[in-house]
């Protein structure tokens, strides 16, 4: 298994190469500006033996006026390769960072509703944000540095193989000692860093949890709970941190010890061949350089391995979303379904969330136009039935046939066009009225928008607005009333003009004030539509063909508001719940050939 995961995260880093291999050419502009930048550090080592020898010892005026020149350039030139290298490969980095979060993005939202439920808001936010951030410090920043220190590291290694050879391999036998702690702290870095990203998920989840119920918490008085909460989450974070700051903060000391002993050993055996005349001190001079020189790039590259540890963590985390399979898979070439009117059939329909079937062997028919009305208690499966249509699930046994074409053999986009929802979360964005009704079809014309408000009994609060159409509604539509955001609602589902139509529960949290209004909005909206309506209220289904009665999975019943009546069954029990006290007796029971009543206003 540990070896099937390792092949994984590899081919998720061979993915991150071949995006950075898109790149090519910019990346060759890049390796030549870091070529210019090593080459000045490595000629600038070269040039303290001239500058000694020729200049301060054998006190050569020629070679005074040539080396500051020489400087010059050789500091211009590293100016531009630095700026070179810098831009060219930020640009390749934040390139790939967008399309990573791209496609992150993108995947997440072709991912089923299953995984919504399954995952937690705030975590899916910092994987877009946090550790796409992470990462971005690798492909940009540490990827970067890591090229330009191993080309200096090789001109460096030049210089001190040619100034003296014998001295270089005895400097060079510390070497593979520095990169112990690179290797050694960059295992504990990438450990600490994944714990690290899950908390600050888990951080993130918290804050959107209580930033969007800080009513419920201001309610209740919960206020220092959550507190508490946080800052036991920050302590926690904190901790994991500071794991990662030693990690980081270790490696640093130890290979600066192995380079001194290096160097110790460099300045006792070179000052001995100086001293004896087998060497000059500018000879002894440049070799220093170049090895001081070295040495801090090696040094450089256990940060930066921190950092591509760190960035690796984090492209797993990534990568565990993108890689994600739905559970949702539409055929190759499958056809379109033609908008029209539709007959909706669920041929021996079963469908299991998890170990739990919540619905179970379902046979129904709702032939186009006719209005549908499901009821039943809580968690009986009615929720789930009308979310089978739309394919936010896929069934378990049977098939869900729209004309008779089993929906799974369709193509889901031309399946989705085909319906319009309207829930009981009135679920608005933060944009303009206008970009709200018509969210899902943005080519309507305005006159087309306007006459959707209006059948949605909405046109009258819009227009007093400041801005009409243009006023922005707040996150989650925050700055209407229920009854305004679901008339919005409404709105944005007769300007979709869909044949099928599914009410979840669309009035069961509005006073009746605003019940009355939008069912007369709701009204418009059904006709001609073949509608599925899910209520609580029994008032509010007057208008249905035809009743059924879901519970425990099953259609239990199935008829008329007078048949189901006269059945004396589950139906009737909820009738009696709602219209009656559960306590009378059954001299007091409605007569099951009486209507539905239907909600008056209230007197004052």
């Amino acid at each position: 298994m540990e070896k099937v995961k390792t092949l994984i995260i590899k081919e998720r880093h061979k993915r991150i190469l071949l995006l950075i291999r898109e790149h090519w050419f910019r990346l060759l502009a890049a390796m030549g500006c870091m070529l210019v930048v090593a080459g000045s550090t490595a000629a600038s080592a070269y040039l303290v033996k001239p500058v000694l020898d020729d200049i301060f010892f054998s006190k050569n005026l020629k070679m005074l006026k040539i080396i500051p020149v020489v400087v010059v350039i050789i500091y211009f030139l590293r100016g531009i390769g630095q700026y070179g290298q810098e831009y060219l490969m930020n640009y390749v980095g934040q390139n790939i960072i967008k399309r990573l979060r791209d496609s992150l993005y993108v995947h997440i939202q072709d991912l089923p509703i299953s995984f919504f439920q399954k995952e937690r808001t705030g975590v899916l936010m910092s994987r877009i944000t946090n550790d796409v951030n992470i990462l971005k410090s690798m492909v940009s920043t540490a990827f970067t540095s890591a090229l330009r220190d191993c080309f200096t590291i090789i001109g460096l290694t030049g210089v001190i193989f040619y100034r003296d050879w014998k001295l270089a391999l005895y400097a060079l036998i510390i070497l593979p000692l520095a990169f112990y702690p690179i290797v050694e702290f960059g295992k504990r870095v990438r450990r600490v860093s994944t714990g690290c990203q899950e908390a600050m998920a888990d951080l993130t989840s918290f804050l959107h949890e209580t930033f969007v119920g800080n009513k419920i918490i201001k309610a209740f008085g919960m206020e220092d709970y959550e507190k508490k909460r946080f800052f036991e989450k920050t302590e926690g974070l904190f901790r994991l941190e500071m794991k990662a700051v030693i990690a980081r903060a270790l490696s640093s000391p130890i290979m600066e010890f192995l380079g001194g002993l290096g160097i110790a050993f460099i300045i006792w055996y070179g000052g001995y061949r100086v001293i004896t005349g087998t060497s000059t001190p500018g000879t002894f001079f440049s070799f220093m350089a170049a090895v001081l020189m070295l040495y801090d790039p090696v040094k450089k590259l256990s940060g930066l391995n921190n950092a591509i540890q760190e960035g690796l963590s984090a492209a797993d985390r990534i990568f565990d979303i993108i890689e994600r399979d739905s559970d949702i898979v539409e055929v190759p070439g499958a056809p379109e379904i033609p908008k029209r009117p539709h007959s909706v059939t669920f041929q021996g329909v079963s469908f299991r969330y998890d170990s739990d079937w919540v619905l179970k062997d379902i046979h129904l028919n709702v032939e186009a136009g006719e209005i549908l009305a499901i009821v039943g208690m809580s968690g009986g499966g009615k929720t789930t039935l009308v979310n089978l249509i739309p394919r936010f699930f896929d069934v378990t046994k049977g098939a869900v046939l729209i004309d008779g074409m089993d929906i799974r053999k369709v193509q889901l986009a031309s399946l989705r066009k085909q319906i319009a929802i309207v829930t009981q979360e009135s679920i608005l964005f933060n944009e303009s009225v206008r970009d709200n009704i018509a969210y899902g079809n943005f080519g309507a014309s305005e006159a087309d928008i306007r006459e959707a408000a209006k059948a949605a009994y909405a046109h009258d609060f819009i227009s007093q607005f400041p801005k009409g159409y243009d006023t922005r509604i707040g996150e989650l539509g925050g700055r209407l009333s229920g009854g305004e955001k679901q008339r919005i609602c409404i709105a944005r589902a007769l300007l979709k003009d869909a044949p099928i139509l599914i009410l979840d529960e669309a009035t069961s949290s509005l006073d009746t004030e605003s019940e009355m209004l939008v069912q007369k909005a709701i009204e418009n909206l059904m006709q001609g539509r073949t509608t599925f309506v899910i209520a609580h209220r029994l008032s509010t289904i007057g208008y249905a063909n035809r009743i059924i009665v879901v519970a425990r999975g099953r259609i239990v019943e199935e008829g008329t508001h007078e048949r189901l009546m006269a059945l004396n069954g589950e139906y009737f029990k909820l009738y009696q719940m709602q219209f009656f006290n559960n306590g009378q007796t059954n001299e007091n029971s409605p007569d099951p050939a009486s209507p539905i009543p239907s909600f008056e206003p209230e007197g004052p």
